[in-house]
């Protein structure tokens, strides 16, 4: 905020500003009106917004696509309990040129062709392999809940974005409206000290000020209105809507939620937070990976059926005497006792994976309670400068109305005038964006707790 210097201005400066005045009077007209016929303004509330900006978001559709891949892996492993089955049929033929045997005196005579038709069906069940296919579908499932927890996360920051562009385009336009109230208020005041000039009580530079005054709201003003543009455009893109839609914030509750203690708040943190559970799914999959290589050491048991079909005529079709079909059945049992010693140093690994994941856990935890504290200590503080703000706009009330008093009676000067009237204007835009921050701090403190979206 530009202040206003108490030493006289030179006459040449001063006709420059007024000119300037005007100039920006015309550029922040343009800016501050919203012309109809472009665009419509759109009275939005908080839990609309969010709500368009979790159907509309991109991320949490690739979130769900993660989802659905984890679960298709599940299924997989599940599938990898079902018996295996396979079945083949071809048929062969074989020229013998030379198709004569013979045997000291005896002989015999092979044909100088042979055809052959060979089918098999063949079905294998593993029976017992370690519980290593029982592990697989408790892995992929524990990774499952993990892809849904990072869903959970997602639709967090996705909610928290929107909130916070809400409370940033709460600010700009509070901002304005304030502008827009200070800029009615030094119009009046130009007026009663052009009065006062005509009247001789005053000099042509106590007028030059009010409207040296003006020049600076409005080029607050046209900066508010740059930043309103900004947050307008992005929240249009973040909550699905078409981008040359003009939003206005339908309702908003003040920040009057009186904090609990600090110790309820990390309680609650570390009983909802989506990463801790991630964590300890992840311990659980890191614990299952070390059942699952031990199995690796287990003997294995299978079943297998087998049907074969061998036919010795050109024609494919079965003609007694000319084909045989064995069947076979049998158990397998088998083990690899290799592993008894090859398979330690792979336990050994997958023991120091979970331990990894279990100190990850108490890294996650010691920063949660870090980020609960430093949100929680920002909402108190927020809290506080409200009631502390309230009480200098009280203030500020009272010394303006005091020098307007003073300046009709020509007691004070118009600096002084001036400057109380900067002063009131400073602590009322003060006080709107203390509520917004102190509001977008709750909800800070809520996401951090892991309870923003509950």
């Amino acid at each position: 905020m530009t202040t206003i210097n108490n030493s006289p201005l030179k006459p040449h400066l001063l006709t420059r500003a007024v000119k300037a005045a005007g100039g920006f009077a015309a550029l922040v007209a343009a800016l501050l009106v919203t012309n109809p016929a472009a665009a419509q303004d759109r009275a939005i509330t908080l839990d609309e917004a969010v709500k368009l900006g979790l159907e509309n978001s991109k991320t949490l559709k690739l979130s769900q696509s993660k989802i659905d891949q984890a679960v298709s892996q599940f299924e997989q492993a599940k599938d990898q309990a079902l018996p295996t089955g396979k079945a083949s049929f071809g048929y062969n033929r074989a020229q013998i040129p030379a198709n004569k045997l013979t045997f000291g005196e005896e002989s015999i005579n092979l044909p100088t062709s042979a055809n052959a038709w060979l089918g098999t069906v063949s079905l294998n069940q593993t029976i017992w392999a370690g519980n290593k296919l029982r592990y697989a579908r408790e892995s992929t499932n524990l990774l499952t809940q993990v892809a849904r927890l990072d869903a959970v996360n997602d639709r967090d920051q996705i909610a928290y974005n929107v909130i916070s562009a809400y409370y940033n385009l709460y600010k700009v336009l509070q901002a304005k409206k304030v502008v827009e109230q200070n800029l009615a208020t030094v119009d009046a005041q130009i007026k009663q000290s052009q009065r006062f000039f005509d009247q001789g009580l005053v000099t042509k530079n106590d007028v030059l000020r009010f409207q040296l005054q003006r020049s600076n709201i409005e080029l607050n003003g046209i900066d508010l209105e740059n930043n309103r543009r900004i947050i307008n455009y992005n929240m249009d893109i973040l909550l699905g809507l078409p981008e040359t839609e003009q939003l206005t914030i339908a309702q908003i509750n003040d920040a009057n939620t009186e904090a609990a203690p600090l110790a309820n708040y990390i309680d609650t943190a570390l009983a909802h937070r989506a990463e801790l559970k991630q964590m300890d799914l992840r311990t659980q999959v890191a614990e299952t990976n070390i059942k699952s290589i031990k199995a690796n050491a287990s003997p294995t048991l299978s079943a297998s059926g087998s049907a074969y079909y061998v036919g010795v005529a050109a024609n494919p079709i079965p003609k007694s005497g000319n084909f045989i079909t064995p069947i076979s059945l049998g158990l397998t049992l088998g083990w690899n006792f290799g592993t008894l010693w090859t398979n330690k140093n792979k336990v050994t690994e997958a023991r120091l994976q979970r331990e990894e994941v279990v100190i990850n856990k108490g890294i996650y935890t010691d920063n949660i309670k870090n980020e609960v504290n430093q949100n929680y200590q920002a909402y108190k503080t927020a809290i506080d400068k409200i009631n502390l703000l309230q009480t200098s706009i009280n203030q500020a009330n009272e010394n303006n109305r005091i020098l307007e008093s003073k300046y009709k009676s020509n007691i004070s000067s118009a600096t002084d005038r001036a400057d109380a009237q900067t002063l009131l204007y400073q602590a009322q835009i003060n006080l709107e964006l203390a509520k917004a921050d102190a509001g977008l701090a709750y909800y800070t403190l809520l996401k951090s707790t892991g309870t923003l979206n509950k």
